[in-house]
């Protein structure tokens, strides 16, 4: 009977423990799925947190308009382009039309049909609001284009034979311009006072009897080789070939009153300098990165300006 009755106290022990034990695991349970419950909840709002942010990073920026530019086809239209993505990100078009002359893009600009150009220096602007009765005003300086004598027939600028060809641009400033660089250099003396409205009229010496040619800025490249030497602006200069560091027999310093004064500038109709596209356009113009696509590209042909 004693036996008996411990076998079964034994057993009512061991059914005890086994409870407890269930009981304790149970308990453990619950806590390890909250734990792993919690973790999984941080784990995915992290993922969309971050997933979030990078649609935030790639979202397009909100449409502001398009901004349309006429431009010379070197450097100015190939500078454009650097321009676009910039003020892509800023949510503007930039369109770009490139003109072969100079009288267009001023034109199309007064008219309204374009918001701006980016092809000439101010002086020029200034003397085309005088004959023509436009109002077109400087919204920025961008670069200035060092203007050069270059070599035609004749490579020896020192050494000029008598009677020699010497084609220059025809247009009031870029003329002037191209005297006022040849009478740096020795070959022709103008008048005191000729100055930037300097002409063929105003040459007082000329030793070596030599022969201006005028012609149309973007015909002087073309006659090269048919003449002694070709007084160039920069971009024709870059679309005819040559280096100025390179190819230059002579060329306006960086730090002439010169290169300040034929600053290339981005010009607009009168009253619309401050609008927002043309300031995010000039802005653009002028960041680090455009200046250091400047540099990098065309060979001390086209220089930044501060």
């Amino acid at each position: 009977m004693k036996k008996q009755i411990g076998i079964l106290l034994a057993a009512v022990l061991a059914t005890a423990s086994l409870t407890a034990c269930s009981n304790a695991a149970t308990e453990e349970a619950p806590a390890q799925d909250a734990e792993a419950v919690t973790e999984e909840a941080v784990t995915e709002e992290a993922v969309a947190e971050e997933a979030s942010a990078e649609e935030a990073t790639e979202a397009p920026a909100e449409e502001k308009g398009t901004i349309t530019v006429a431009a010379s086809a070197t450097p100015h239209s190939e500078i454009l382009e650097q321009v676009k993505p910039i003020l892509a990100q800023q949510g503007w078009t930039l369109e770009v039309t490139v003109f072969d002359d100079y009288v267009q893009p001023n034109l199309v600009v007064e008219s309204g049909d374009f918001n701006a150009n980016y092809f000439q220096h101010v002086p020029y602007l200034d003397s085309f609001n005088e004959e023509k009765g436009t109002s077109l005003v400087n919204a920025g300086g961008i670069h200035y284009e060092p203007f050069g004598i270059y070599p035609g027939t004749e490579s020896d600028l020192s050494a000029i034979s008598d009677g020699a060809v010497v084609a220059v641009p025809n247009d009031t400033t870029n003329e002037a311009r191209a005297l006022l660089l040849l009478q740096d250099n020795g070959i022709i003396t103008l008048k005191e006072d000729a100055g930037l409205t300097a002409t063929v009229k105003d040459i007082v010496e000329n030793p070596h009897n030599i022969e201006i040619q005028e012609l149309e800025a973007a015909q002087v490249a073309r006659v090269k080789d048919e003449v002694a030497f070709v007084v160039l602006n920069g971009n024709y200069a870059l679309e005819a070939g040559f280096s100025v560091a390179k190819d230059a027999v002579a060329f306006e310093q960086a730090d002439s009153e010169a290169a300040k004064t034929y600053v290339n500038i981005i010009a607009v109709a009168a009253g619309h300098e401050n609008d927002e596209g043309i300031v995010a356009l000039v802005d653009a113009l002028k960041s680090d990165a455009i200046k250091a696509y400047i540099e990098e590209t065309y060979d001390g042909a086209v220089v930044p300006f501060n």
